[in-house]
Order: C-alpha cells, then structure tokens, then sequence
C-alpha cells in the first residue's frame, strides 16, 4: 500500500508538470487528511488513507497498474526517440567526414577511453630533485595531464591561487568561450561539489577535479558523499592539509577530517608524501571514474623521499625503506603525507642503534584493503607486533594497523595559531615523539 500511494502521488505530480510551465507542488496531493502536512513526508499513508485518496482522485487501478492511456502517452516517445537517435547518428557522421581528428577525440571521451601512454606524462622525481610543496606538485601534474586528456577540466571555489589548480595554458569557461577548461566555481564549495557531479554523471567522458582547503569540505560534504553513492569519479584537491599551515589557526587547520573520508564508503582517501606520490595519486584518480578521490596536499615544503613511487601509491600501502631481513622487522613505522619525511627520519634514528625497521608509506588505505593478503603480509607482516604511526590529524582508526601494542603519534585536539615548524614541536609531531613511542614498544 506504501507504493501505491507513492505511486498515486507522483502520477498527479507529473500530469501537472505535463501541463504547467511552472509548478507549485503540495505534498501528499490528493490525501484527503494528510495532504499539505509534515506527516506525509517521512510516512507511508496508512490503508485508510490510501483508500480515501484513491476516491479522492477518483482512481480505480489496481496497485502496481499502468492505465492503457498512460502507457500510451509515453510510449509513444520510443518512436521519437529512435527518430532522434538516427538523426544525431547522421549529423556525428557528417561531422567525422569534415573534422575526423575532432570527431576521434569526442568518440575516445564519450568511449571513456583515455589515449594511449597518457599516465608517462606525469612527473617524475628524484631524492635530489628540489622539494616543495605537495599543492605545487599537484599544480604541475594537472598541468601535465590536460596536455594529455582532452577531457580534464576544472577549478577551485575561489581559491585557484592558493590551491595551485589553474591550467595554465587554458583560459576561463565561460559562454563565449566553451573550449576553456578552467572553471571559476566561486565561494559555494557545495554547490561546487553538485556541478562536478553532474560533469563525472554526464557520460561525456570529462574528467572533472574541483578545489578548497581540506578544511573547507565541512561545507560540501553532501556533495562529496553523493559522489561516493553515484559512482561519479570527481577528483577533490583539498590543500592545506594539517596544521602545517600555520598561522590560518584552528579554524582552518583539519584534524578529524582524514579519518571521517576514510570512513566514507566508495571514497578514496589520498595524502602523498612527495613529488613521486602525488602523481600517484593523480595515476589513481583519473583512472577511478567510478569512486571519487579525495588529495589531501600540504601547504608546506616537503623533500623528494627515497622509496617514493607511482606503483607503490596504487597498492594503497607499501614500503619505503627496510634494513630487515625474513620480513621480520624490529619496528614498523607508518607515515602519510607531511609526516612520511618524519618517520624515515625517526627509522634513521632507531637503525643507528642497532634495530631494524621498516618504514610504510600508508598513502591511501582503502587501496590497501584491497590488495591480496599475501601483500598485505609482506608489508605488515602479523609477526611484528612492535609499530608507531604518525600523522598530524586525529588517530582515529590508526589501531586497525597498529595493534592493541603500538603507538599512534598524531593530533585529538584542535590546533593553533603559530608557524608550522612550532606547532609541530608543541603537538609532538616530531621525530624524537616518535622514537620515543618506538622504544615503549619495542
């Protein structure tokens, strides 16, 4: 009976919209004690109440039924439609015929093929090339890509500056100029987050990838969510990541908001350490169409890591630097983003006393989960019960890798205002925070 009286409803709500150009809808219409109430939105109608609306409307159909009349009426749009259809197949054929390198371009979009070789265009990087910062590297991989995918577009909610986001060689979309691919959103992150939905929904084949502070997806987490449930494969570039950003404070400093993404269903939840990781990250993205992925970047300068790799981001979690032998290391350190540096540092330390230890970059956990369990082992091997992570955002979530004896180093309180390098140090977010955890475990 519930559907029946859904189905009553939204069968009078479109022969209205059949009919009027513009619509002033009740709820519940045609209940004859329900209609225009709150209790009809969250509640089925009741028999009774089906009943009195059924000889309200003068409805006699069984439930369930489509009237001859209806099916009639839009039954008829099959024959329109195929008429449509051969027509845009005629038009796409004279257009190949005139502009066939234009044409192969819209078919390779509307295909979701991506051209072949695409991924080598993104950058690559060295322990000695200069370091910087994660948002930077982010800016020279877009850059890199849209020479390569004619389908990447988007922008930032008015913040292109600041989230390195601008593809340099094009200009701003606008109505004159539809061929640009840098799209001003404006300060309406939801909003933002709804358009890049309906462009990764469209089925055009573009790539849409939209931008704020990390902080800042507080006010487009409706949008970010629906992504996840609709399967539309936006990119979120999210700088600012911690409290590496200093002097912004803890209104813009996030500290939840790693774990909260992680715990999306269907989100990737990236944070590259360096150059080699963000691209990674990129490599990720764009060949999820149908998971969104988050890049959480930092403001701050970061050094090029040894170890860092493109394949090693795909596996979610891998290692970086090892000193043990039989996959049985005296400690496991695991690190993200920013504070990936601080665990090689803190393992540096630890090795010089004569321990061996592993440091695991844990760039993305969902891809992680999803590896076999026989890589899982080879990189948190069950044995090693002696592990620190570090993180500067909340430690929700850290003890499903670390055991019930390891340490988490990371941050359960809002930050502060001050210079990154001295908030670190006053949040113990360091390198000798961490080797002090090591040795409580080992």
């Amino acid at each position: 009976m519930e559907m029946d009286s859904i189905y009553l409803i939204g069968t009078f709500i479109v022969v209205k919209l059949i009919h009027l150009h513009q619509v002033t809808t009740t709820i519940g219409y045609g209940s004859p004690n329900k209609a225009n109430t709150y209790s009809v939105h969250g509640s089925a109608l009741g028999a009774k109440e089906v009943d009195a609306t059924r000889k309200n409307l003068n409805w006699s159909h069984e439930p369930f039924c489509v009237p001859e009349d209806v099916k009639g009426h839009w039954s008829r749009h099959v024959k329109l439609g195929a008429q449509h259809e051969a027509k845009w197949q005629a038009d796409l054929a004279a257009y190949e015929k005139k502009y066939p390198q234009e044409a192969a371009e819209f078919k390779s979009l509307i295909s979701g093929e991506f051209p072949a070789g695409w991924a080598e265009a993104l950058p690559k990087y060295t322990p000695e090339s200069a370091g910087d910062a994660t948002r930077n590297l982010s800016q020279a991989c877009l850059n890199a890509l849209a020479k390569v995918l004619p389908g990447l577009l988007g922008g930032s909610a008015d913040l292109a500056s600041s989230n390195m986001t601008l593809l340099k060689m094009f200009g701003d979309f606008q109505k004159d100029t539809p061929t640009e691919r840098n799209l001003r959103f404006g300060v309406r992150e939801h909003g933002m987050g709804a358009i890049c939905n309906g462009i990764a929904l469209h089925g055009s084949g573009l790539i849409p990838y939209c931008a704020t502070f990390f902080v800042f997806t507080d006010y487009m987490r409706g949008a970010m969510r629906i992504s996840a449930l609709s399967e539309a494969g936006v990119i979120y570039v999210m700088t600012h990541d911690s409290i590496g950003l200093g002097e912004d404070g803890p209104t813009h400093q996030p500290i939840e908001h790693l774990a909260s993404f992680r715990a999306m269903p269907n989100m990737l939840m990236l944070r590259p350490a360096d150059g080699n990781e963000t691209a990674g990250a990129y490599k990720v993205a764009v060949e999820n169409r149908k998971r969104p992925s988050t890049l959480a970047l930092s403001r701050q300068k970061l050094p090029q890591l040894a170890g860092t790799s493109i394949e090693g981001v795909e596996k979610g979690g891998y290692i970086i630097s090892d000193n043990s032998t039989g996959n049985k290391p005296d400690l496991i350190i695991f690190g993200t983003g920013s504070e990936l540096e601080i665990a090689c540092k803190a393992a540096d330390v630890i090795k010089k006393e004569g321990k061996t230890v592993r440091v695991v970059s844990l760039v993305c956990w969902e891809l992680f989960e999803e590896q076999s369990a026989e890589y899982k082992e080879s990189v948190i091997p069950a044995g090693v019960s002696a592990r620190v992570s570090v993180e500067a955002g909340s430690t929700f979530g850290w003890n499903k890798y670390l055991g019930y004896k390891g340490k988490a180093v990371g941050i359960d309180h809002f930050g502060a205002s001050a210079p990154a390098g001295i908030l670190y140090k006053e949040f113990g977010i360091t390198v000798e925070n961490v080797v002090a955890k090591a040795k409580e475990v080992m």
